[in-house]
């Protein structure tokens, strides 16, 4: 192998034939000049910015008011506008309104087999729970492949870096009586710098995208968790009357404070 990259540095370093002025000049010249190690960066670098691309344009699609949607569906629920709700949850994108359809489909189908409240509201919340790794999937998507961007790249130009050193060292062994040093070690070093920096440029980058899709994709986790936890709170107002009324009258009665009247003897 150290024959390999022996030979793609003697390459780098060999005067460049006529006409290839062009070819071995600007970005394109030290992708030739950096040996082998500079075609996988390259290749790590379109991914990254293929998925960097890729994530802006989904996280900006569902970049929505989240806090509005709650309140609207929310608001339709109170006054029993069930289709309504779920119609609205189906006209926007992202975890929120993903979330809320999920716990409204659960509650409209339970309430209409005529479960008990308790188990209604049970049944509402596993429901959330179960499609809530869905939604993190769907927003962590191809992260993890600009994470492997950010650490293998710089691993590359670490590893260009070891075998440029190793060039080097064995020009300098090898070289013959009255070879100037520098030109021996010359394709060693040039190998392992051009790689390194390459790596960094596209390891830094990846990096930074990485953190900063990251953070955004804990704020809308945060933001289906409130979701979540405000629907239940709006079902249970809903289900208590129901759950009141489901309760024997002197339970009822017995439950109330001292003072105030029982429910089940309202009117009566």
């Amino acid at each position: 192998m150290l024959n390999l990259f022996a030979e793609a540095a003697a390459a780098a370093a060999a005067p460049a034939p006529a006409g290839s002025d062009l070819l071995h000049s600007g970005a394109l010249g030290y992708m030739f000049d950096g040996g082998i190690f500079m075609w996988p960066i390259l290749l790590l670098a379109i991914i990254g910015t293929g998925v960097v691309i890729e994530r802006f344009r989904t996280l900006r699609l569902i970049a929505l008011d989240a806090q509005g949607l709650r309140t609207q569906v929310l608001d339709l629920l109170y006054q029993d506008r069930v289709e309504e709700a779920i119609a609205l949850c189906a006209q926007a994108h992202g975890p929120v309104p993903a979330i809320l359809a999920v716990g409204i489909h659960r509650y409209k189908l339970l309430k209409k087999l005529n479960y008990d409240p308790a188990k209604i509201e049970e049944q509402v919340v596993k429901a959330m729970e179960d499609y809530a790794p869905h939604v993190t999937a769907a927003l962590e998507k191809n992260l993890p492949v600009l994470s492997t961007v950010a650490s293998v790249a710089p691993m590359l130009g670490s590893l260009g870096t070891v075998v440029g050193m190793v060039l080097m060292f064995q020009g300098i062994t090898n070289m013959k009586a009255g070879e100037n040093i520098i030109k021996v070690a010359a394709a060693g070093i040039q190998l392992k710098l051009i790689v390194t920096v390459w790596g960094l440029m596209v390891g830094i980058p990846a990096y930074m995208f990485f953190n900063y899709f990251t953070s955004v994709v804990s704020q809308h986790i945060l933001e289906a968790e409130e979701t979540a936890s405000q629907l239940v709170e709006a079902l249970v107002l809903r289900l208590a009357p129901a759950a009141d009324a489901a309760r024997p009258a002197t339970v009822v009665a017995a439950a109330a404070p001292a003072g105030v009247p029982a429910l089940a003897k309202k009117g009566g």
